[in-house]
């Protein structure tokens, strides 16, 4: 029985990074209560999960405020630049959601746009995982973080998914709000990192063994 308990048994194991997982969660959401900021928090969650949850490397508070700091101010501005996208959508399927109750034609388009929401929500978490990974302009993460985005669909999916699942169990059990946000981007991570990975260039991937530095 005594292993069971051993700091280094698989259920000790587990059960610290599901209190990681919370700490981290809490700190995404404390640190997204201005709204603007949710892009850099995001980017600082994932790196958060790439280097100490996943990879045992540094603190979690040290690893998760220093890459909230980095870039602060080119991933709260490349985030502004999706939270407007998404508003239109959200209007857009108010707006076509009124016209499929109305019985009207266009209002097939609200299927569509519930379509490119899911895309862009899933494009939010691109652009974190970017962010929090490389280098560049606002607009160069936007472009890259969509081109990453549209050619691996699949990989897609592997990040969407966790967050649709995160959702629907949040609206059935708002006591994990505390735990499924970082739970979420741990999972979508492999996803993620399988696709930066496809597109490093060998010098890149080096310094990515090496080092925690964005490149």
């Amino acid at each position: 029985m005594r292993r069971f308990f051993d700091i280094d048994s698989p259920l000790m194991r587990n059960l610290v990074r599901i209190f990681d997982c919370m700490c981290l969660s809490v700190l995404w959401m404390l640190f997204s209560i201005p709204i603007v900021t949710i892009g850099a928090s995001s980017a600082a969650m994932y790196r958060t999960v790439s280097h100490y949850i996943r990879k045992d490397e540094g603190h979690l508070g040290s690893t998760f405020l220093g890459a909230f700091k980095s870039d602060f101010r080119r991933n709260t501005l490349a985030w502004l630049v999706l939270m407007a996208l998404m508003f239109l959508l959200l209007v857009d399927a108010l707006v076509f959601r009124s016209m499929v109750l109305d019985g009207k034609f266009l209002g097939n388009l609200y299927y569509l746009i519930l379509v490119l929401i899911c895309v862009a929500i899933t494009w939010c978490a691109y652009l974190a995982a970017y962010c929090a990974s490389f280098n560049g302009s606002v607009k160069e993460v936007l472009r890259f973080s969509a081109l990453l985005l549209v050619l691996h669909p699949v990989r897609a999916l592997g990040v969407f998914l966790p967050i649709l699942g995160a959702a629907a169990l949040i609206l059935i059990f708002p006591a994990l709000l505390i735990v499924a946000p970082a739970a979420a981007c741990w999972i979508g991570s492999t996803s993620l990192e399988k696709v930066f990975l496809q597109h490093l260039r060998p010098e890149d991937l080096e310094k990515v063994t090496q080092t925690d530095q964005p490149l």
